[in-house]
């Protein structure tokens, strides 16, 4: 089984759901993304499910950064889900974990 994204026009992640898996061929569709994407009319990624911190649990190839959660972003560039910024204090994004590090002021 694999996971899919639906993110809306700003790419924030409005659902995950459970689909076929990417290799699997059903009748004439093979390509899921864009089968799921095509039903909806929203654009739907494969998100992986044992991707976290830029790392796959299992030591498999880490895919698209995180595994998407509801209010995550979709950055194009680094083919990434990236979580929602913290709103207090200041974060840089760490582009080798895709996750937000807190900048501690130096006294």
């Amino acid at each position: 089984m694999a996971h899919y994204a639906f993110v809306n026009e700003n790419n924030i992640v409005v659902e995950v759901i459970v689909g076929r898996d990417e290799d699997e061929v059903v009748g004439s569709v093979s390509d899921w993304e864009s089968h799921y994407s095509e039903i909806r009319g929203q654009k739907c990624l494969r998100t992986s499910y044992n991707t976290i911190a830029g790392k796959h649990v299992y030591g498999g190839t880490p895919f698209r950064g995180n595994y998407a959660g509801i209010g995550y972003f979709y950055d194009e560039q680094l083919d990434a889900f990236i979580p929602p910024k913290p709103e207090i204090g200041e974060y840089v994004l760490d582009t080798s974990t895709y996750l937000w590090i807190e900048v501690i002021p130096e006294s």
